[in-house]
């Protein structure tokens, strides 16, 4: 009986590439993936693992598989993968390109990664006791259905000790392909969204003093509001403040009544998090004081740090490393500022998440998550079966 990682992975490649094929031509937004859900749902009857598929009304799937070795039967670790795709028009080419939507940041593979898991976990429950609990979620990219799938019970009944995800492509630069990467604690950024809508009054722009020109008003936020993580901000603490869209006006001669501004803030510490919301507030009043408009500021709470449990993580880089090697499984030196909800179960137990780099090439380079020629290299979406795998054999069986 064969007991090497990589081979076990290895075995269901025809059927990784399958079913990521297949979900890659039903990309689903947000939290409404009925096409999916079915999909899904389907291959864990042929492999006749028990599910729930009633979280996030309908669109959130448990599914739970019990080992059969002796052992602690209590112990229970998560696996999470999520399926939502994005709104971008698929320009790779490739003959299983989707036509509407697109997956353009791999969620297709990792919930492909997911059911292979599943299917050599459900082929090898004789080698673990305990339970793997696997989590397919919606809504990753908006609005965070994480948090949804956590409120609504699901490391409950069982109760969850530790968790796993991964992410794949590339999302650190210079990754060698193949390799695999995490860090202790903060890994990746929290991720908050503000809206400022500044009314002022509009009027002949020949007459600006008849006017509360919220366009002024608006140029003077941009700038006071990049001052924030150079002057209130500890330089030693990283933040990232972007604004990403300023709408305002209809013509050259006329002075509007409105302006909005919106855009994201990122950081990795929470009390850094709150006081930067904080300083929000006090700039849009005092600033709407001082030039006569009103700022009503909308901000909102989004995904919290992804902060990596110290000693779990410690351990998976470990058993990484013995799998594929030093070479191929590294520590990070420097987390991400970009955001994951995965944080959401990282706030509630210990667990890591970790990166696979396969980056696919569309005409002869690379194009990037989120972009309308991403791809990925399914010859390497076996190692995240493997990593899965050895996961849960190393946890339950010790």
């Amino acid at each position: 009986m064969n007991n090497n990682p990589i081979e076990i992975a290895k075995s269901v490649q025809v059927e990784l590439v399958t079913w990521r094929r297949d979900l890659h031509q039903m990309p689903e937004i947000g939290i409404e993936l009925p096409q999916t859900v079915a999909y899904v749902t389907q291959i864990l009857e042929q492999l006749g693992i028990n599910y729930d598929a009633s979280y996030v009304n309908g669109n959130g799937i448990v599914a739970l598989i019990e080992g059969k070795n002796k052992g602690n039967h209590e112990k229970v670790i998560a696996l999470r993968a999520d399926m939502d795709g994005l709104p971008i028009q698929e320009e790779t080419g490739l003959p299983f390109a989707a036509k509407e939507n697109m997956h353009a940041c791999g969620h297709d593979g990792h919930t492909a990664i997911l059911l292979a898991t599943a299917k050599v976990l459900q082929e090898n429950r004789e080698r673990f006791a305990g339970k793997v609990k696997l989590i397919f979620q919606p809504g990753e990219e908006y609005p965070g259905a994480a948090k949804i799938m956590v409120e609504e019970g699901v490391l409950e009944d069982p109760k969850v000790d530790r968790i796993f995800g991964l992410h794949i492509g590339q999302l650190v630069p210079n990754m060698e392909k193949g390799s695999l990467a995490s860090r202790p604690g903060p890994l990746m950024a929290s991720m908050d969204r503000f809206k400022i809508t500044i009314l002022g009054k509009g009027y002949h722009a020949a007459y600006p003093d008849q006017a509360q020109d919220p366009i002024v008003a608006a140029a003077q936020l941009i700038t006071t509001i990049q001052t924030i993580h150079s002057r209130n901000i500890n330089p030693l603490d990283p933040s990232v403040i972007s604004i990403t869209r300023i709408e305002g006006g209809v013509n050259q001669n006329v002075i509007p009544d409105a302006v909005e501004i919106e855009g994201t803030v990122r950081t990795f510490d929470e009390q850094v998090r709150q006081s930067i919301k904080v300083r929000f507030a006090e700039i849009c009043q005092g600033l709407g004081q001082a030039l006569h408009v009103t700022c009503e500021l909308d901000y909102s709470d989004k995904y919290p740090p992804l902060l990596n449990h110290r000693e779990v993580t410690n351990n998976t880089l470990s058993v990484l490393k013995s799998i594929f090697g030093n070479d191929q499984a590294q520590e990070l030196a420097h987390p991400l500022m970009s955001a994951e909800d995965f944080a959401f179960y990282l706030a509630e137990l210990p667990g890591c998440f970790f990166y696979l780099a396969n980056p696919g090439l569309i005409e002869g380079q690379f194009h990037g998550h989120h972009h309308p020629k991403f791809d990925l290299d399914e010859s390497e979406l076996y190692r995240g079966v493997a990593a899965f795998y050895s996961l849960c054999l190393d946890y339950l069986n010790n």
